[in-house]
């Protein structure tokens, strides 16, 4: 499999992202990834200005490769973190959770590749416009905040729509993922899930055993009234935010349930009341590798997929 442009245009060695995921991809994970030959990416997520600096620099100190931040545009903090990224000298910043426009001209002054996360054509021409360097055209099928379009529909589509490089996301955990967003007209891909079994991923081991445990159901979507829909494990928080969803109860009651919950499963690995956010291919992810390990294995296994399929030409 040829390295493609992407990966040449952001120094890296191979067409592989991993996945912004918050409270979990860490300047650890990050660096990891970064120097098995994808691109590590730091979540920023809710965090303030001084983890979001702290992390970058520990980067830094962990890899002499590039790594991006993916800054989650709902934040409280996102204005200061935007201005981080250019003292930092973040080289790349992928975006979610709302449109990145205020901060392009400041970002694209300092030469920072802009990748936002789009969950349909209109938001990807969008990123265009704004002057984004790729896209990330992010299925249904993925962990955390998600769109409605599933990732086989939604990537051709953007592709179509846009010149720029898209990397596609969302349902992705092997080879034949991979092959098959080469296939649809991606450039790359992002993986969040399959980094989940990552020994350098600082998740709770609970976390970890679920994601292993699970099976092609065993996910599922809440969050669709508050418009910020959320795929994650089923279980007992699940549950009860899905009978309450849609019952009386207030915009702000319904968030506030819901608050701090991420935190319980990532870091103290509480199994009934934490949000073990994963995505559909969860069901693939089935032992612990190293960062190397993962990446080695997918290569390995897009470039079998791809050399079967050249055989159907003969």
């Amino acid at each position: 499999m040829k390295r493609g442009r992407i990966a040449e245009m952001l120094g890296i060695e191979y067409p592989i992202f991993q996945g912004g995921m918050a409270w979990i991809a860490d300047a650890d994970l990050a660096a990891a990834v970064s120097n098995a030959g994808g691109l590590g990416i730091i979540a920023a997520g809710n965090a303030d200005a001084d983890y979001v600096r702290g992390q970058i620099r520990k980067a830094k100190e962990l890899t002499n490769k590039p790594f991006g931040l993916n800054i989650m545009l709902l934040s409280p903090f996102a204005d200061e973190i935007a201005q981080i990224v250019v003292d930092e000298g973040v080289q790349v910043v992928t975006t979610g959770a709302g449109n990145a426009g205020k901060y392009m001209s400041l970002w694209n002054e300092a030469g920072v590749k802009v990748i936002p996360v789009v969950p349909s054509v209109t938001f990807a021409k969008m990123a265009a416009r704004t002057g984004a360097f790729a896209v990330i055209a992010e299925g249904g099928e993925s962990g955390g905040h998600i769109g409605e379009l599933a990732t086989m529909t939604l990537v051709p589509q953007v592709c179509d729509a846009i010149d720029l490089p898209v990397i596609a996301a969302g349902g992705i955990a092997d080879g034949r993922g991979i092959a098959a967003a080469l296939a649809l007209g991606a450039e790359a891909v992002q993986l969040g899930t399959r980094f989940l079994s990552a020994t350098e991923c600082n998740i709770h081991e609970n976390y970890r055993n679920k994601v292993f445990k699970a099976g092609d159901t065993a996910t599922v979507v809440t969050g669709r009234r508050l418009g910020h829909p959320v795929r994650s494990i089923k279980n007992q928080f699940a549950r009860e935010y899905g009978k309450i969803e849609y019952t009386d109860i207030s915009d702000e009651e319904l968030d506030q349930f819901a608050a701090g919950r991420l935190r319980m499963a990532v870091v103290e690995g509480d199994e009934k009341n934490g949000c073990f956010l994963a995505g559909q291919s969860a069901g693939m992810v089935t032992k612990e590798q190293t960062c190397a390990e993962i990446i080695a294995d997918l290569m390995q296994d897009a470039d079998r997929v791809i050399g079967d399929l050249k055989k159907w030409e003969k």
